[in-house]
């Protein structure tokens, strides 16, 4: 069990200062460059230096510190030290990888700057994804979005689009409407390549089904899909009648036909469809996990 333990501290270590040179990259190679304001000390550390001349990376070094002790005394130690590695380590990567990327970035002549913003986003997307599957943060963002939660019972995600939409709010006086609606669709896209890296790409999908036929859609989930499935007990809300949920799931490419089938079988039949990213356990067919009870 230890050993376990201590491999996966590993793993997720690797994994963030992986995380953490990607997104550094993405700063000096994209961000920086073109002005990509969006986001946590790096957008307002880009705006700084527009308006003052000071050092962004030192900005984000300076701001990074104070957020980890606002963090201390409002989120408290549990909470902060899952972000001072990361706050610590990101200027840190900023300042080493420099020189790589200044090197690179003498290679890359792209004039297009909505292919820019496509690379940028991937990049910030994954090296992101990277930092919050390791189970850390860089800070930023993350304790401001926290504060905001705990006393002013605003919900994270609303909370991180506050923050967001000032920093770009900032940048389109800063930097022009341009720049601003590229930093925003860099937002928008890069949240979806967080999203995949931390949940994975769905390779199912869950089926919820209740019917009248239950015999018939137990018999073309076992012989025509091979599939397990659980059963679960119902009562209805307004009628009180028991009956029986199945719950079944489904590669992406048999949706469309296990769907077909169910309504053949019980055109009246009741079914809820949710995506599914990871199934473990229970029948399978070469391939294709399911779900057993």
């Amino acid at each position: 069990m230890e050993e376990v333990s201590n491999k996966k501290v590993i793993i997720n270590g690797l994994m963030l200062v992986l995380g953490v040179f990607l997104l550094a990259v993405c700063y000096n190679l994209f961000l920086l460059p073109n002005n990509f304001a969006f986001a946590g000390t790096s957008g307002i550390a880009l705006l700084v230096k527009k308006l003052t001349g000071f050092s962004a990376t030192l900005f984000i070094y300076l701001a990074n510190i104070v957020l980890i002790f606002v963090s201390i005394l409002f989120l408290g130690w549990e909470k902060t030290k899952y972000t001072i590695i990361g706050a610590l380590l990101y200027p840190l990567m900023i300042s080493l990888s420099y020189p790589i990327t200044n090197v690179i970035i003498q290679y890359m002549n792209f004039d297009e700057l909505m292919l820019i913003s496509i690379l940028t986003a991937v990049l910030y997307g994954f090296s992101n994804g990277l930092i919050y599957k390791s189970g850390f943060t860089t800070g930023g963002n993350d304790v401001i979005m926290q504060i905001l939660h705990k006393y002013l019972k605003i919900p994270e995600s609303a909370g991180l689009t506050i923050v967001n939409g000032f920093v770009i709010f900032c940048c389109l006086f800063v930097f022009g409407l341009k720049i601003a609606i590229y930093s925003f669709l860099i937002m928008i896209i890069s949240s979806y390549f967080i999203d995949k890296v931390i949940y994975g790409i769905q390779d199912s999908k869950l089926f919820y089904i209740y019917s009248r036929k239950p015999r018939l859609i137990k018999k073309v989930i076992f012989k025509e899909f091979h599939s397990g499935f659980t059963v679960i007990p119902t009562k209805g809300g307004y009628s009180h009648a028991k009956g029986s949920l199945f719950m079944v799931a489904v590669s992406n490419k048999d949706y469309y036909k296990f769907k077909s089938r169910i309504l053949e079988i019980d055109p009246e039949a009741f079914f809820i469809i949710d995506s599914c990213y990871e199934v473990n356990g229970g029948v399978r067919r070469p391939n294709i996990p399911f779900i057993d009870d």
